[in-house]
């Protein structure tokens, strides 16, 4: 039911002014895999929700991330940006190399389309990383 309330907060239509704002939801929808899941908020150009989607499933440590499959569907859902998400089933929400280095390939793929990557969050059960408030965007 919980996870129920926190998609409903990431319904179409929700703005989001800061990352802070869907920490505790993507949270609570994410924090208790056993894998990693790599999501998307796609966002209009008010930055208001267009679509929460879980793209890429991988293992206990890693998630294959695929920039062509994110842009598609950034394309698909006309999005002007979007929000970057995934977990660390670890707990520890502390940025990867790996995790920097993805986000700086799909800020350059997204960027071609004129597609803004206005964060990249990690979720854990220990809280939440945003990229943006890290400064590493």
């Amino acid at each position: 039911m919980a996870k129920r309330f926190a998609r409903r907060k990431l319904n179409k239509g929700r703005k989001i002014t800061k990352p802070s704002q869907a920490f505790e939801h993507l949270q609570l929808l994410l924090q208790d895999y056993e894998y990693e899941v790599f999501s998307v908020l796609f966002l209009d150009s008010q930055h208001r929700v267009i679509r929460f989607e879980e793209l890429f499933r991988g293992t206990i440590d890693a998630a294959s991330v695929y920039p062509r499959e994110v842009l598609k569907a950034a394309l698909t859902y006309n999005a002007a940006a979007v929000i970057l998400v995934h977990n660390h089933p670890s707990g520890d929400p502390e940025p990867s190399e790996a995790d920097r280095r993805i986000t700086e390939r799909l800020k350059k793929a997204l960027g071609l389309m004129d597609i803004r990557v206005i964060d990249h969050v990690v979720v854990g059960s220990d809280g939440c990383k945003s990229f943006a408030e890290m400064g590493y965007l």
